[in-house]
This record gives C-alpha cells, structure tokens and sequence, in this order.
C-alpha cells in the first residue's frame, strides 16, 4: 500500500470526503456583507422622493429670482416677483423673458407673494415660501438678506 506524503491532498481511508453542500463562515460573511451593501444602495436609491420636487421647484425660483434681479440692476428698472394661483409673473420685465408657471401643479406660495427684486444693489431681506398640495406638511423658504443671493433652506413651522 503506497503512502502519501506529509501535505499532499490524497484522501486518507477512514475519512470522508467533505461535502460539497457546505458554506465556511468566511463565505457567508462575504454574502452578508455584499447584501447589506446592497440594501444600502437601494434605500438610499429609494428615499421618500415627495420633497424632492419641491425642492427642485424652490432652486429654480431662486435661479429665476436672481436672474430677474440682475436684470433690474442691467436696465435700471424695478422688477417684483407677484405669485398668482395658477403661476407667478415678473413686473417690470417682459412676459417671454422668464418662466411664469410652475413645474409641479401642486405648489403653492404661503404667506408674502411679492418680493421686489431691484435695481438697487441692496434690496433688503426678503423671502418666500413653498408648499406642496400633495405634502401640506412640508415646506422650503426661498429667501435673501438683501446682499447674498436667494437661497433655499427648510422653512420652520
């Protein structure tokens, strides 16, 4: 009978060769971690996406609102922002010149619906808050303290 030497992989009588049907542990770590980055990625792919269009509605107006106010400071002339129901319009401007409506058909202005915009350089704190009809309970503020540009922050209840 021909023996093995030390360290080779040839199977010994008496022992059984190990089953195929087995995981080591160093395995199923790697697969609970894999999984757990996954899920991971998925909730944040999945966040609760309702104050997302706010949000986005918020940044566009501060992007129109300082547009409109470096117009006013270019022409000389005063322009104020006047929200409607259905929409909001610039005073002083052009009716083509910049967008009069909302992306989402849900938003709604509460509180002020003026903010003049110009042409002095310094036009003193002013702001404006957003609402959604689909998510009352949420809010943004779109809002400058008259030297900064208008930024968007979370408005306090």
């Amino acid at each position: 009978m021909p023996t093995s030497a030390p360290g080779s992989s040839a199977r010994r009588p008496g022992i059984p060769a190990r089953l195929a049907a087995g995981f080591t542990l160093l395995e199923l770590l790697v697969v609970i971690s894999i999984i757990a980055i996954a899920s991971a990625g998925v909730a944040f792919a999945l966040r609760d996406a309702g104050g997302d269009p706010l949000e986005r509605e918020a940044q566009r107006l501060a992007a129109l609102l300082e547009s409109a106010r470096a117009r006013s400071r270019l022409s000389g002339q005063p322009v104020r922002w006047v929200a409607g129901d259905d929409g909001f319009r610039f005073e002083g401007l052009a009716s083509n010149v910049l967008p009069t409506h909302w992306l989402a058909r849900d938003t709604q202005v509460a509180g002020r619906r003026v903010l003049v915009l110009g042409p002095e350089p310094v036009i003193g704190p002013q702001a404006v808050t957003l609402t959604s009809a689909e998510h009352p309970e949420r809010a943004v503020r779109v809002a400058t303290d008259g030297l900064r540009p208008f930024a968007v922050t979370a408005a306090v209840p």
